[in-house]
């Protein structure tokens, strides 16, 4: 890790009433931008593991990391990206969304 390694995490807390299909589609596409978009250094996601019980409600996480603030600004305004974060409303009841430059 380098200090030229931003990362950009996304944490993501469903509807109720969302189903598992529903959620399988979402990681699904989100894991498919790595592919689409240039710039994306890593991607990894995963759900909440953690015991303490203060995750609020959020269950997915996902990492994408950047080598550049430039290439972060591709990836949110890429087609790709805007194509994918208009599907959420159907089953996405908040998300949160954290970059910073990794030390």
């Amino acid at each position: 890790m380098t200090a030229s390694t931003l990362r950009h995490v996304v944490l993501f807390a469903f509807k109720d009433e969302a189903t598992a299909e529903q959620i399988d589609t979402v990681v699904r596409d989100f894991s498919a931008l790595p592919q689409a978009i240039p710039g994306i250094v890593s991607y990894e996601w995963g759900t909440n593991v953690s015991p303490e019980g203060l995750n609020d409600g959020f269950t997915h996480c996902f990492t994408l990391t950047f080598a550049r603030n430039e290439d972060r600004d591709v990836y949110l305004d890429h087609p790709a990206h805007t194509a994918f974060v208009s599907t959420l409303g159907a089953c996405l009841a908040r998300s949160l969304v954290v970059d910073y430059w990794a030390k």
